[in-house]
């Protein structure tokens, strides 16, 4: 390659040096201050972490543990990050420890239930002697929906069998929504018919399945 030629500096003028910019490193000051304190093999990660981590990725757009508990739910399972978001700031985060009642049978209905962390059981009756055990429940479960629609008491006890860790969604929140987001209200609605037009078409199946056993010769 063509070497430029060096340019002359006027007698009496003082010679400036031009220096070439530095890359910017991958990895912050603070980062590569922290490395000289770091182990040959945690260094090596940092640097890994610095070169293959995604800095195009919004961390504005990554869901919260309670957003992300929301969408595992068929109720809010379609809502955008924004209504999520919106359904987040009327939750209430509820905590039991192992053998603790979450409500009782013959209680008012106040709303619904979602299991972020542990085990409830649904039974009939809070005493072992004489319980029905509907269902177990655990991680990504919920119950209690038709208390957002209907304030019936409720039908069956719900018992956490473990350290359990609940979010509330109650049907005051609801009415809420519907006054001030009617869009988003008639959304969780709509999917809340879905959800108990699926159990009512499972029960008839179970219905069925029960009368053809019982009409079996024995």
């Amino acid at each position: 390659t063509l070497r430029q030629p060096a340019q002359r500096v006027p007698p009496g003028l003082p010679r400036v040096q031009i220096r070439q910019p530095r890359p910017r490193s991958a990895i912050s000051f603070i980062e590569r201050t922290a490395l000289t304190f770091q182990s040959p093999e945690a260094q090596l990660n940092i640097m890994r972490n610095a070169i293959w981590d995604n800095i195009f990725r919004n961390k504005e757009d990554r869901l919260s543990e309670t957003a992300f508990a929301l969408r595992q739910v068929p109720i809010f399972g379609d809502l955008s990050k924004k209504e999520l978001r919106e359904i987040e700031r009327l939750i209430h985060q509820r905590e039991y420890t192992a053998g603790e009642v979450v409500f009782h049978q013959s209680d008012p209905s106040l709303g619904m239930y979602i299991i972020v962390k542990g085990r409830v059981q649904i039974a009939n009756n809070e005493d072992p002697d004489n319980r029905i055990v509907y269902s177990e429940l655990s991680d990504g479960d919920f119950f209690g929906d038709m208390a957002l629609v209907d304030d019936a008491t409720r039908s069956a006890s719900a018992l956490a069998t473990e350290d359990t860790r609940l979010i509330a969604f109650f049907r005051t929140e609801l009415k809420d929504i519907l006054t001030r987001l009617p869009k988003l209200g008639n959304k969780i609605l709509l999917n809340l018919g879905k959800v108990t037009a699926q159990r009512l078409r499972k029960t008839n199946e179970l219905l069925l399945e029960a009368q053809k056993i019982s009409k079996e010769p024995s």
